[in-house]
């Protein structure tokens, strides 16, 4: 896995993500990989979406966003709780949020402000239980190094 995101970077998003579930029943994760395994980012989203065992929420507000560096690939995949609620669009504004940043090879904004604003909507639908369970990691998850890539 390539440089991405510094130590402090990383801390910086895993801190976002508990600021984002702190006021929402909603999950957030991160993954980020080299390469996009999918033609479609989407597609690969939705799979380690599954891996991830995301879909497994009880609200099915779980949300991923997802980053294939080398390829400059990226995309977001709501559970259908949460995709009920916010539409497409709102994923596009998220992607587009991140986009920016990531022009300007601001990585941490970017996915920090996106984790944000994506507990934000969480937060709207979802809001924060007594009885809120942590369902799942809170770390970034990051894909294999592929053995065929010697682009390094």
């Amino acid at each position: 896995m390539s440089k991405f995101l510094t130590k402090e970077q990383e801390q910086t998003i895993v801190s976002a993500i508990k600021t984002a579930e702190t006021n929402t029943s909603g999950e957030v994760r991160v993954h980020i990989e080299d390469r996009c395994k999918a033609k479609d980012p989407i597609d690969r989203a939705k799979q380690v979406f599954a891996d991830l065992n995301m879909h497994e929420t009880e609200l099915k507000n779980g949300v991923i966003v997802y980053v294939a560096t080398k390829d400059h690939k990226m995309a977001v995949w709501g559970d259908e709780g949460i995709h009920s609620n916010v539409g497409q669009e709102f994923w596009n504004d998220v992607l587009e949020l991140m986009k920016k940043n990531f022009m300007a090879e601001d990585y941490e904004s970017g996915l920090r402000d996106a984790v944000l604003l994506i507990g934000e909507k969480l937060r709207q639908f979802f809001p924060y239980q007594s009885d809120d369970v942590n369902e799942l990691d809170d770390d970034i998850s990051y894909g294999k190094k592929d053995e065929d890539d010697k682009s390094e």
